[in-house]
């Protein structure tokens, strides 16, 4: 990790999981083009445990696979 790679490249070696990304480079549409990861796991909730220990960066959370239809994400800041 710390490497900057493109999305990608972090899908195929991630699958799967739950990415933490320092982004490089979004698109048009504000989708991540090309990052570093942070942090990964399996389980988001251990993603927003890492996210909860940062402060400010340009940060995404990222699902390395197929995203079920039925899945709503609501995110909150504060």
């Amino acid at each position: 990790m710390g490497k900057v790679v493109n999305f990608e490249e972090m899908i195929e070696k991630f699958k799967g999981e739950w990415l933490l990304v320092e982004y490089e480079d979004l698109d048009e549409e504000l989708k991540l083009k090309r990052g570093k990861v942070l942090f990964h796991s399996p389980y988001k909730s251990e993603v927003y445990k890492q996210l909860m220990e940062m402060r400010g960066g340009n940060i995404t959370i990222e699902y390395a696979g197929d995203i079920p239809k039925d899945l709503a994400v609501l995110f909150k800041v504060s």
